[in-house]
């Protein structure tokens, strides 16, 4: 089955290292916002049912809850959902409320993954979030009293002037938590951010500090009971996020709202990220597409290999065969068997699967980058 994005580009305040297509914007802005989101999904047909919903941004949760609510209905009017549909909104502490929560339970969403980055309140200022760790709570507790069973909490690590003992003091107080997925992220300065133009005014962890943090994720993690599915991502059994694993297994999701991308095989197309020039358009298909690509063999094939990579399970080699129609060494021979040699691959002959080590989730990106024909 399909997957959904919705892309809310709303803000309260954009946070010092977000390269997001997102901004603040009024009551009025909004309204509008809602009627071109839902004439773009009148007007794009979805020809396959869909089992995931993301509602992702900016800051979904400061939309009006009814609209998010109006936008799952036309979805189902559409016949679109199935009847066992994981619906995500992602949410900022202090931007939700017990009312808000309930509509969003009434309406279907059944999935949180709330922003807390840290439970330091220096290192939220640092990163110019809009809430203290105090807010997460109250949030958090509401949330499980709203009767949410599946919430993820994001985690980002190698923030300025974060320590060893810091990063780990988060972890624990979100492990006393338990919650049901915890996305850990080590930051990273995006070119164009507020971050990135202040970067000489602060203090970063050192390289050695950030690897201490990672490994400490992932021992204190599973020590906790959390399996590591995705490079980053961390779930207990059962709670693994399935509208993720679209993306990293390449089945097809369709994007709607400013930027929004969709990949619906072989094409993969996106929208366009101005949000005026978006509701002028009044959901006209052509004039929403910014870009629209038909992936190549050859570009089907990469994909296959570096977002599958991503996943702990690896990449099916049986599956390679059946997509593309050869076997998979025909293409990759020489660049596994030199992985593999080097101790970054490894096959797991009982599945048929090629896995990165430990040692190759460290130079991920370097050995992702040898599967680019």
């Amino acid at each position: 089955m399909a997957g959904i994005y919705i892309h809310i580009p709303f803000c309260v305040k954009k946070c010092l290292y977000c390269d997001f297509v997102s901004d603040c914007g009024t009551k009025e802005d909004m309204s509008r916002y809602q009627h071109a989101l839902q004439r773009e999904i009148l007007n794009t047909p979805v020809n396959e049912k869909a089992d995931t919903v993301f509602f992702g941004g900016g800051t979904p949760s400061v939309y009006p809850a009814g609209y998010t609510a109006a936008l799952l209905e036309l979805f189902r009017q559409k016949n679109v959902l199935s009847d066992n549909c994981e619906i995500t909104i992602e949410v900022n502490p202090g931007t939700v409320d017990r009312e808000k929560l309930m509509v969003y339970r009434k309406a279907g969403i059944n999935r949180l993954s709330i922003g807390l980055q840290s439970a330091d309140d220096i290192e939220l200022k640092l990163l110019g979030r809009i809430h203290d760790y105090d807010d997460f709570i109250k949030t958090y507790e509401e949330a499980r009293a709203a009767g949410f069973e599946n919430i993820n909490i994001d985690l980002i690590s190698a923030i300025p002037g974060q320590t060893v003992v810091s990063y780990e003091n988060t972890l624990r107080k979100i492990l006393d938590l338990s919650p049901e997925h915890i996305s850990a992220y080590s930051l990273i300065v995006e070119e164009g951010t507020p971050l990135y133009e202040r970067q000489e005014e602060y203090t970063f962890p050192d390289e050695e500090d950030e690897r201490e943090m990672y490994y400490l994720t992932k021992r204190l993690l599973q020590e906790n009971g959390y399996f590591r599915y995705e490079i980053s991502n961390y779930a207990k059994k059962g709670y693994a996020c399935r509208h993720n694993l679209k993306y990293w297994s390449r089945e097809n999701y369709y994007g709607f709202g400013t930027a929004a991308a969709s990949l619906v095989n072989p094409v993969r197309y996106t929208n366009i990220t101005d949000r005026t020039k978006y509701i002028e358009a009044d959901g006209d298909i052509k004039r929403i597409r910014a870009e629209a690509t038909e992936l190549s063999g050859q570009e089907l094939i990469e994909e296959f290999m570096f977002l599958g990579l991503r996943k702990m399970e690896g990449v099916s080699v049986q599956e390679f065969k059946d997509k593309f129609h050869m076997p998979i060494e025909e293409i990759y021979g020489q660049v596994i068997e030199k992985a593999v040699d080097k101790g970054l691959l490894t096959r797991n002959l009982s599945q048929q699967t090629l896995c990165l080590t430990e040692r190759g989730i460290d130079v991920s990106n370097v050995v992702m980058a040898e599967f680019l024909l």
